[in-house]
């Protein structure tokens, strides 16, 4: 009986290896006929490189992840702490949703004994958790009452929390434990929107003019100041919630009613209201890591909004050799130094204006919507993982172990109603190689709701991953996944 020997790669070895032999496919693929024989030939004779190449492809297989339906996560009995295997351990507060949240965990599980404060008890979280605690993260007394009850039980090495309204309350529990933090008041000007342009424009750091507001009186005069179009948008909330574009003041009554009401709704640190300069141009994001104050640009996201006047994200785009990098890092790493953050991820957002980029927001997080993922993707980079190290006082890899780009496109239907239909081409799907990944988000039966009455949490009804060699061949294979991809709504309202 014939057996296989077991990899010598790590999964990471494994990953880069098959993404450099797809890599070199692609070039061939798209090389006139001849040339792509002849190159192919020397590269497959005998003493090339054809056993290297298939050993490379199984050991990348052996650490392929199988694909799953998501949809119905199955809640899991609370057990006693697992065994902890001497790593050192991360608390995590609030590991967050699957979908988007997941390989956060994953990533930081594979190199970390992980510990979390979770509002729930646990159920996907639980396979990559040693311990946990269940409390409610949004008041500061219970989530400091779970910290000690967790510390108590295990020597922690870093805290940390990739969710965007608990990064004060985060900071907060690590400064208690004694533990490696930004000052809580460091991400409070982070969290404040208006403390942020403050500090940028102090700085000398290109942003947008701005002001704070207390009602529409003040929006009328502060908008006809700056001069239409303007922004309004909450100072304390994050996700794009509120935030519209007015282009004239008839529209700017309405307008101020919706940044209103985003601003009022739960997990915002605060309800003021800001008028802003509209920044016209492409928008991107810079994935950025600070450790001991200085700031590594690691790579740049191209963004895609949709459903206008708002800023709802609908696609995101990483590629490893974008040249992008070098002209926007270094306005990336001054607003990061403006705002006094020392170390951990950082996701600044800004516009590529007429005028050169100017800053929208620095995050003092990994960025949503996968970005984290995409970015491993493309570098090889897993900022999850870099953040824990970072957490942890670790001096993290920076080295990137991969060249390629990676693009994740967000499904909306093309109005609201009730999902009826969902589906993808299955033989496309299992045949596809570069298709990372296929995620339904909405069931059949739920209720969809497109801006501006639904967000992000109601609006999507799944999402895909996809890969290639540069930016090109991502948006080519994200344009031909969403062609076999079949989403159906019955409108509210419409006979059944």
């Amino acid at each position: 009986m014939t057996t296989t020997a077991p990899s010598p790669f790590s999964a990471d070895q494994a990953l880069c290896a098959s993404s450099l032999v797809r890599g070199l496919t692609d070039r061939l693929t798209a090389l006139p006929t001849v040339e792509a024989n002849v190159l192919a030939g020397h590269l497959l004779a005998p003493g090339g490189l054809a056993t290297d190449m298939r050993r490379l492809l199984t050991a990348a297989a052996q650490h392929t992840t199988a694909r799953h339906d998501k949809d119905h996560p199955v809640p899991l009995t609370p057990t006693a702490p697992k065994q902890t295997t001497g790593r050192p351990t991360v608390l995590i507060v609030a590991p967050g949703d699957e979908v988007y949240r997941g390989y956060c965990l994953e990533q930081v599980a594979a190199a970390y004994d992980v510990i979390a404060v979770t509002p729930q008890p646990p159920t996907w979280e639980a396979e990559h958790l040693v311990d946990h605690e269940v409390a409610d993260p949004y008041r500061l007394d219970q989530l400091l009452a779970a910290g000690e009850a967790l510390a108590a039980r295990h020597t922690l090495a870093g805290v940390l929390t990739w969710n965007e309204n608990l990064l004060v309350p985060t900071a907060r529990l690590a400064e208690h434990l004694g533990l490696r933090t930004n000052p809580p008041a460091v991400m409070e000007n982070c969290r404040n929107k208006h403390a942020t342009r403050r500090l940028l424009a102090a700085h000398q750091v290109p942003s947008a003019r701005s002001g704070r507001v207390r009602d529409l009186l003040d929006a009328t005069i502060l908008a006809e100041d700056i001069g239409y179009p303007i922004v309004l948008k909450p100072a304390g909330q994050a996700g794009s919630v509120g935030v519209i574009r007015v282009d004239t003041s008839e529209d700017l009554a309405a307008a101020f009613g919706f940044a209103a009401a985003g601003a009022a709704l739960a997990g915002g640190q605060n309800s003021d209201i800001l008028v802003e300069e509209y920044l016209d141009g492409p928008e991107i994001s810079v994935e950025c890591v600070t450790e001991h104050g200085r700031t590594h640009a690691v790579a740049v996201t191209r963004k895609k909004l949709g459903f206008e006047p708002y800023f709802e994200e609908v696609g995101h785009t990483v590629d490893a050799t974008d040249p992008l990098l070098d002209d926007v890092a270094p306005i990336a790493a001054a607003a990061i130094r403006a705002l006094g953050l020392d170390h951990g991820i950082q996701h600044v957002e800004m516009r590529l204006t007429t005028t050169g980029p100017r800053i929208i927001e620095v995050n003092g997080r990994i960025g949503g919507d996968l970005i984290g993922h995409l970015v491993r993707l493309a570098t090889g980079l897993d900022l999850p993982r870099i953040a824990a190290d970072l957490a942890c006082g670790t001096n993290p890899r920076l080295e990137h172990s991969r060249l390629r780009a990676a693009g994740v496109a967000l499904l909306y239907p093309e109005t609201s109603g009730t999902l009826t239909h969902r589906s993808i081409d299955q033989d496309f799907a299992s045949h596809t190689q570069w298709l990372d990944l296929v995620q339904w988000i909405g069931v059949v039966g739920d209720r969809i709701i497109l801006p501006p009455e639904g967000d992000v949490d109601v609006a999507r009804a799944g999402l895909f991953v996809v890969t290639g060699y540069d930016a090109a061949k991502v948006e080519e294979r994200l344009a031909e996944t969403a062609r076999q991809i079949t989403l159906a709504v019955q409108p509210t309202g419409a006979a059944a």
